[in-house]
């Protein structure tokens, strides 16, 4: 695993973003871990957090592409770190851009903030966590309205591995759906795979127990692979 992704794991712990316990998700999931991009609060986090999708971004999909698109209302902050982030480390001018839950009828007027995105533009989805695809489903229809662009693809925080509407990943089904390639920072088989029986800030995040109760919810959610 990438030195990015193993700090990654351990900068959601420290945050209180990534926790284990018990927890029911939107969808009525009941579940052993919980991911709450909420907790990142501060500019020193959210210049790290930044960081880390920018290294992920460049990753799957280079630096050849031309807007960065975070829907509302969690991806704007995650747009404008992002961005800022690949400046800073890969040198790219990538454009930002957010819709408004609102069309805007005066001043700066419509429904999209930021860089507005034009025919040809190449363009990226930020989310924090994906579980349904609800968002991203709505947001498609937005970005196509603007224009003959390219959706190049979607990155997430964490591809949580559980099933969206059918019996494949969230992901999977929007990949399928939109034609575009989907990825994540770290996938939760990875925060098991780093976190699973050692210690961290002085404490065993994964022991047997939470494993356990992590592997009986994949027996029930779990994606096809």
């Amino acid at each position: 695993m990438e030195k990015y992704k193993e700090e990654f794991i351990e900068f959601m712990v420290d945050c209180g973003v990534l926790k284990f316990g018990d927890f029911v998700t939107k969808s009525g999931r009941k579940t052993p871990f919980f991911i709450n991009t909420g907790f990142y609060r501060d500019g020193g986090q959210m210049a790290r957090l930044g960081n880390y999708y920018a290294k992920a971004i460049e990753q799957n999909f280079g630096i050849g592409f031309d807007v960065l698109f975070g829907p509302a209302y969690k991806g704007i902050p995650l747009t404008v770190a992002a961005t800022m982030e690949m400046h800073r480390e890969f040198g790219a001018d990538i454009k930002y851009c957010s819709n408004r839950k609102e069309v805007k009828d005066h001043g700066d007027k419509g429904i999209l903030l930021g860089s507005p995105i034009s025919d040809g533009d190449r363009v990226v989805i930020i989310e924090d966590v994906t579980t349904a695809g609800t968002s991203i489903r709505e947001t498609v229809p937005i970005i196509r309205a603007q224009g003959d662009v390219e959706l190049v693809g979607l990155i997430v925080s964490v591809d949580r591995m559980e099933r969206g509407t059918g019996t494949k990943s969230a992901l999977k089904e929007i990949s399928e759906s939109f034609g575009i390639k989907t990825c994540a920072i770290v996938t939760m088989a990875e925060v098991i795979e780093h976190l699973y029986n050692r210690e961290y800030a002085g404490r065993v995040i994964i022991d047997d127990e939470i494993k356990s109760a992590i592997d009986a919810y994949y027996e029930l959610y779990g994606a096809e692979e």
